[in-house]
Order: structure tokens, then C-alpha cells, then sequence
């Protein structure tokens, strides 16, 4: 175990993953009605979306730097000699400095990388540099294997309101679709880690049809890739949109449907679904 992976819980990356490629997860903290919680430990993307619906206020916050210190000293003293820690775009949260802060108390050499991302877009990012890790890259290797793949990855996602990226100061450019008419359903995409407005179309049915159409052609254009379909309890339409997908997109490696979890769903709102393209290297 020369080089160790580690990511926040904004990857989405399964137990089983993580497990299977020694992945260390530091997660963020979700508070829910003034109740603080931690990502995937005590909160699920459920409970979030039920404190939305009703309108109890949710809001979000980094971890600590000790909590990272916490993680980067524990796979030390498991035989680590140095780390790729790998997070959600500093555009998105402060969880880079935390970071970045513990790094400089680490026992062992920390490359801090700023994913640019979230969700499986970072996430098979990270597989791929815990997969090169495993095989005896170096650190400079595996973490150029990583910000390849996060650089090339391409997300879309459609939000039923934009209320929720308003509310939590995350909306970006996207801030000037606003003002449209409530029939607007907005299309939006990730642009070196900033959320940006894609399109405007008239109807839910619309906007995910021509999600899915940027979908396959970003995947059509890269070749071999690995993607994934995200939702916000909005599973049915997923798994519908993901279908569709596995029978237009050749030269597809990895396919998964996963949920968003509490941090990003806090911030999407219930109904929210996104596709993740990540082209192989």
C-alpha cells in the first residue's frame, strides 16, 4: 500500500467500492433542522429530501481539518507512504481547505486535489487512481491519473426548482435563469466547478429528454466511458433515463444509478437527476 486514496463523501462511491479499493471517505456534515449530522454515517439523501418538502431548514458545512488529519494518520500507520486525497470543487464547499490544512500536519506526503467536481464524476475518478495505486504507481502518477479524469468528465443534471441552489449560495451562472417564467425547467451543467445554465425548456418531460441527448453525445464523443445516472428520490425516473442510456451508448464500461446524497441533494432538491460522463484514460 504505497499510495492511499482518499475523497469525501460528495463521490457517492459505494461501501462495496470503497472497501474493495481501500478508499477512505471523510464525510460532510448536513444539518437538519439545527441538528448536525455526517454524510452517509447518521443522515441518508431520504431524511434530506423529506426536511425540503417541508420546508425545515437544511444547510451544509466541511469537515474539519482534524478529521482529515484524523484519516491521513490512520492509513499512514497502515503502511501508506503517501496520499492522493481527492475532493468536491472548492466552488461548491470549503472541504478543499480543510484539507489542504491537515496535509501540512500529515506524516506522510499529501497531493490535495481540487476535483473541479462532485458526485461520480469525482468518483470514478478516484477508482481510477486507487486502481493505479494498487498496480504500484507513484504519487505523482496516480494523481495525474486522477485530474485527467476529472478534468475530462462531463455532468448534466436537471433541477425541478432552482430555489434550493439559491437558497444555498450555489447556484452560480445559473443565477440569471431566475427571473424566467415558472414553466422554465432548466438544464444545468458543471463548467470547472461551477454550475452553469446548459438550457432552458418548457416542460420536466422536455428537459430530461435533452438530458439525456447531451448525455450520449458527450459520451459518443469520448469513446469508452464510464457513467453514471444521479437522482434525488426520483428513483423511478432514473432507472427509466438509465435504460434508455445503456441502449444508446457504445463503448460504455461502467454503468451505475446512484442517489445523491444529503450534501448535494440539500442543495438540488427532490426530483433533481443528473448523468456523470467520465471518459477512460
Amino acid at each position: 500500500m504505497a499510495t492511499a486514496l482518499v475523497t469525501d463523501s460528495t463521490a457517492y462511491l459505494s461501501p462495496d467500492l470503497l472497501g474493495a479499493h481501500g478508499i477512505e471517505v471523510v464525510p460532510l456534515h448536513v444539518v437538519v433542522g439545527g441538528k448536525e449530522h455526517r454524510e452517509g454515517v447518521d443522515v441518508d439523501a431520504h431524511e434530506v429530501a423529506e426536511a425540503l418538502r417541508s420546508f425545515r431548514p437544511v444547510s451544509t458545512s466541511r469537515p474539519s481539518p482534524q478529521a482529515f488529519l484524523d484519516v491521513y494518520r490512520s492509513v499512514a500507520e497502515r503502511g501508506a507512504d503517501s496520499i492522493v486525497s481527492v475532493h468536491i470543487s472548492s466552488d461548491m464547499s470549503s472541504t478543499l481547505a480543510s484539507a489542504q490544512l491537515a496535509a501540512r500536519q500529515s506524516p506522510v506526503p499529501v497531493t490535495v486535489i481540487d476535483s473541479r467536481a462532485l458526485g461520480m464524476a469525482m468518483g470514478y475518478a478516484v477508482l481510477a487512481g486507487a486502481r493505479l495505486a494498487a498496480s504500484g504507481g507513484s504519487m505523482d502518477e496516480v494523481a495525474a491519473v486522477v485530474r485527467t479524469r476529472c478534468s475530462g468528465a462531463t455532468v448534466v443534471f436537471y433541477v425541478d426548482t432552482l430555489e434550493h441552489l439559491r437558497r444555498g449560495g450555489r447556484i452560480g451562472k445559473a443565477n440569471a435563469l431566475l427571473g424566467s417564467a415558472l414553466s422554465i425547467k432548466p438544464i444545468l451543467g458543471l463548467a470547472d466547478g461551477s454550475i452553469v445554465p446548459l438550457e432552458r425548456v418548457r416542460t420536466s418531460s422536455r428537459a430530461i429528454a435533452r438530458l439525456e441527448e447531451l448525455a450520449v453525445e458527450a459520451a459518443t464523443a469520448a469513446g469508452s466511458v464510464d457513467v453514471a445516472v444521479h437522482h434525488l428520490d426520483s428513483e423511478e425516473r432514473a432507472e427509466k433515463l438509465a435504460e434508455r442510456l445503456r441502449s444508446r451508448i457504445d463503448g460504455l464500461e461502467d454503468f451505475s444509478v446512484v442517489e445523491l446524497g444529503a450534501v448535494v441533494g440539500a442543495h438540488v432538491g427532490p426530483g433533481t437527476l443528473a448523468v456523470a460522463v467520465s471518459p477512460r484514460v
